[in-house]
């Protein structure tokens, strides 16, 4: 199912964490199915839907970095600077690397295709994270 999302195909990934969630809609981990649809969501540039499953899976679990990053990202897009800041900066306190651009790259280029990888970055970029 994830690979999917980091294959940037947010339909296939979309209907399979959907399809997950309807299964075992009381999954102990379900949290990852609904993180997973934020990052469909936010390659698929529905960013409003994006931050809904984000958030859902951050109240569960808010130590889940690729999540709180893909909120940060959505918000990005949308513009709304001081929630993404707000992401970024928890994020910071789980993993001190996660404050540059170049540190969320080097963490994620293993597990995502370039385009996809592109996607969430700019995001983080328009959400105010440096460079280096």
């Amino acid at each position: 199912m994830r690979l999917y999302g980091f294959a940037n195909r947010p339909g296939p990934a979309t209907e399979a964490f959907e399809r997950a969630i309807r299964l075992s809609p009381l999954d102990p981990v379900r949290w990852g199915a609904d993180g997973g649809l934020g990052f469909a969501h936010l390659l698929a540039g529905r960013y409003e839907q994006a931050v809904e499953w984000a958030d859902r899976a951050i109240q569960v679990n808010p130590e889940g970095t690729f999540i709180a990053g893909c909120k940060a990202a959505a918000c990005g897009y949308l513009g709304r600077a001081d929630e993404a800041r707000v992401c970024i900066r928890r994020l910071s306190e789980f993993v001190p690397g996660f404050t540059t651009i170049n540190g969320f790259k080097s963490a994620w280029e293993k597990f995502c295709l370039p385009d996809a990888l592109g996607i969430y970055l700019e995001g983080l970029r328009k959400a105010g994270l440096p460079e280096e």
